[in-house]
């Protein structure tokens, strides 16, 4: 399975170099489906990827990428790809164990012994809203450091909570927000679900697009 320089493909448009960015929606809508998207396209596109998963297991972030390729793919797992198998590790931390310097701690230590150097990584189930506008700073000064060129993060919202900022981004974020070039929102809209673009600094899909998604697989789809 090759990547292709498609020009249309929207996770082309989305996966530039120096992103921060934030996939956002309520519980089990998919922000770990559009995570592990953006994280394959990096990898077959030739970049190592580091998957940080907090409060989850190692099996359960590898069960998310054999279940997304194989929605693109003839049925493969990532473990029979190794192209891809290679440009990608996982780390786990429990939910509480989490913060910027143990994450830079472990990273440094396999980038000094040459076992693994990411380009981009994805985070997936830090607490926005147990967390402090400082440690996000903190976490982004880390990240700057160790020389990744994109990052995501996931980010849990609430129905019954009504802050947002001027761009439209939900709480728990609406305060930090200033804090990411890239602002992405899961919404559903009656039968359809949506990627609104709440925020894109530095890439060519402006704020205020969208991009379809299948609400069966999550897969993106399109930018309208």
């Amino acid at each position: 399975m090759e990547a292709t320089q498609d020009t249309e493909n929207p996770l082309h448009a989305l996966n530039i170099n120096q992103t921060l960015g934030l996939v956002m929606a309520r519980a089990g809508l998919g922000k770990t489906a559009i995570l592990v998207q953006l994280a394959l396209d990096c990898m077959l596109m030739g970049n190592k990827v580091l998957h940080v998963s907090i409060g989850e297991t190692v099996d359960k972030a590898k069960s998310w990428y054999d279940d997304i390729l194989s929605l693109v793919s003839d049925g493969e797992k990532v473990s029979q790809i190794p192209e891809i198998m290679r440009n990608r590790m996982i780390m786990t931390f429990k939910e509480t164990g989490f913060s910027g310097i143990k994450l830079e701690e472990r990273l440094r230590d396999l980038i000094e012994q040459d076992i693994f150097r990411p380009s981009c990584m994805v985070i997936d189930g830090y607490d926005f809203a147990a967390g402090n506008r400082q440690a996000l700073v903190e976490l982004r000064a880390v990240l700057n450091r160790l020389g990744l060129r994109q990052v995501w993060f996931s980010a849990v919202c609430h129905r019954d909570d009504q802050r947002q900022s001027a761009l439209g981004v939900p709480a728990p974020c609406h305060e930090v927000d200033d804090i990411f070039n890239t602002a992405l929102l899961i919404n559903p809209v009656g039968d359809t679900v949506r990627l609104d673009v709440l925020k894109c600094d530095i890439s060519g899909v402006k704020p205020g697009a969208l991009l379809t998604l299948d609400p069966s697989t999550m897969l993106i789809q399109k930018i309208a």
